[in-house]
């Protein structure tokens, strides 16, 4: 190995061949690019350094558990398969289900929470098995910080638009399975030709399976399911796709934020409902 080789490194932003002594990136402008703090930060929120769509499925199932064992005797055995094997309103309620209800006590930070709760078997198996089929497409074609951020924030979005709409009390990850959907369509419309035209016209098939499953089936917050429709385009057209324009240092703060606070966020609603869990039992 040359001496150069030696002194030399990838920017852990934009991953171009520098010097390890630069004060700057001269590509990207990164300052300081060869600090090992850095360079562990940019590694960690890069595509592939986790499964995500992995553990944001673990996440919610184990929140479908936990919810069924804060209230097992509560739970619904209905034979009907919708709501089979449903966790009680109160359980979901303290882990953090949104709506015009929670919300009237001040408990805003469940328009994040409510993403990882479920109905029932049926509603969570549908939900992740999507996140399964669309996940992995968009974190390849956005990268690991966008994905994260399109993901948890039209998740946001939709449950605030459902709020807006007045719906009352509502779970799922379906209003951030339908964020992916509205990424999935700007990036087939923008990108174009006909690999580009394919991915829009299935991202569209989806659009209208939710319709008619939203007009068919009672209980489908299809507020969510638009609001997360739209935002997902919105972020999409904001932050770009890997083939037009790579992911910035902006794209990880953000992307660390959303992670920080959805999981202080989960570990508060945990913590509180075992809190609520074990003084209902000494009581």
């Amino acid at each position: 190995m040359s001496e150069r080789e030696k002194n030399s490194m990838l920017c852990p932003n934009c991953r171009r061949l520098i010097s390890i002594d630069e004060p700057a990136c001269p590509y990207c402008g990164l300052a300081k690019p060869g600090s090992r703090l850095k360079m562990r930060f940019f590694t960690f929120f890069s595509a592939g350094a986790i499964d995500v769509v992995k553990a944001i499925i673990v996440i919610n199932a184990f929140f479908y558990i936990f919810s069924i064992l804060l209230s097992p005797t509560a739970m619904s055995l209905s034979p009907n398969p919708l709501t089979f094997l449903s966790p009680s309103d109160r359980s979901l309620f303290l882990l953090g289900a949104t709506g015009t209800i929670p919300i009237a006590y001040g408990r805003w930070w469940t328009l994040l929470s409510a993403s990882f709760l479920h109905g029932g078997i049926l509603h969570i198996f549908f939900n992740m098995a999507a996140l399964s089929q669309l996940g992995p497409f968009v974190l390849r074609e956005f990268g690991f910080s966008r994905f994260v951020i399109i993901y948890l924030c039209t998740g946001v979005a939709g449950f605030f638009l459902s709020y807006l709409a007045g719906i009352p009390f509502t779970i799922g990850a379906s209003a951030s399975i339908c964020g992916l959907i509205g990424a999935i369509l700007y990036y087939g419309k923008s990108r174009g030709g006909f690999y580009g035209e394919v991915i829009y016209r299935q991202a569209m098939g989806w659009v209208v399976g939710l319709v008619l499953f939203g007009v068919l089936v009672p209980g489908i917050n299809n507020w969510a399911h638009g609001g997360g429709i739209i935002s997902g385009i919105l972020l999409a057209f904001l932050m770009g796709y890997q083939e037009k324009k790579s992911e910035n240092q902006l794209h990880r703060v953000l992307a660390a934020g959303c992670i920080v606070v959805t999981l202080f966020f989960l570990l508060w609603v945990s913590l509180q409902a075992m809190y609520y869990f074990f003084s209902a039992v000494a009581s």
